[in-house]
């Protein structure tokens, strides 16, 4: 499981977490699947805010953990709503607006609040950024962050933004980190790791990439939130080394994506 244990196990009121993933969602709804099946162990209420598809998958991950998400909503102890038509319910002239959203997901928060803590997961914010409106994409953290501080539950959120991508820079996502708390990582810590590593040996050279690494830990320190290294090296890469950082990353992704492939998907 490369979900943090803090945030699976212990995860704090207020905390407000986000998930980067590719086309495959396979981790991220695993990962979600272990955040929320730890809130029904604890008798937490849940609020599921997420397409059609991802909703479906995230029941039979909590299912296969031995869950019973169906119980739990007849019990009212967990929400199931979707992403695009929420989303609808509090949009005006293309932003948010914060007394519809509090009036909606706020009063879905506050009823479950009422009898238990809550954990929430919502991909509205992913769908605002794959539509391209980024400014309201970070509007919303903002509304969720404000409902956070006075409601005092945890969220995970995600966007599908590929970590070997351009679009994974600080310059695009000051934003988006700076509104949470901390960053799960889209992939096992030493599959990342492992692949960035090979492929600076392969692209800078044993000498030069030893060079880079030590250069990495001690002089980037990202302060928006909480993030896994090997992303921290990723955004590092991309930073300061602009000449090398799309070789390095595309053959950091083939690794990646070698490592995490079942044997049926090597063969083909």
């Amino acid at each position: 499981m490369s979900t943090s244990p803090a945030i699976v196990e212990d995860s704090e009121r207020h905390s407000h977490v986000v998930q980067f993933y590719e086309h495959d969602h396979r981790l991220l709804i695993r990962n979600v699947g272990d955040y929320l099946a730890e809130g029904l162990r604890r008798r937490e209420a849940l609020v599921v805010i997420a397409t059609p598809e991802h909703s479906q998958a995230i029941r039979q991950v909590l299912e296969s953990q031995g869950a019973d998400p169906a119980g739990a909503v007849r019990e009212g102890r967990m929400v199931f709503r979707d992403a695009e038509e929420t989303l609808a319910q509090f949009m005006v002239h293309g932003k948010p607006d914060w007394k519809r959203f509090d009036m909606s997901v706020g009063a879905i928060v506050r009823q479950l609040r009422a009898q238990a803590g809550v954990r929430a997961y919502g991909e509205m914010v992913d769908l605002l950024w794959n539509a391209g409106h980024s400014a309201a994409a970070n509007l919303l953290e903002q509304f969720w962050n404000k409902l956070l501080a006075s409601n005092g539950f945890s969220l995970f959120c995600a966007y599908q933004i590929d970590v070997f991508g351009k679009e994974f820079q600080m310059g695009v996502l000051d934003d988006v980190l700076s509104t949470h708390t901390h960053v799960v990582s889209a992939g096992t810590h030493s599959d990342l790791e492992a692949s960035l590593n090979h492929a600076l040996n392969a692209v800078l050279g044993g000498s030069m990439a030893e060079d880079v690494k030590l250069l990495m830990k001690p002089n980037f320190r990202p302060s928006w939130a909480t993030i896994p290294q090997a992303e921290t090296s990723i955004l590092w890469i991309r930073n300061n080394l602009p000449d090398y950082a799309d070789e390095i990353l595309s053959r950091a992704r083939r690794l990646f994506n070698d490592r995490a492939a079942t044997p049926a998907e090597r063969r083909q």
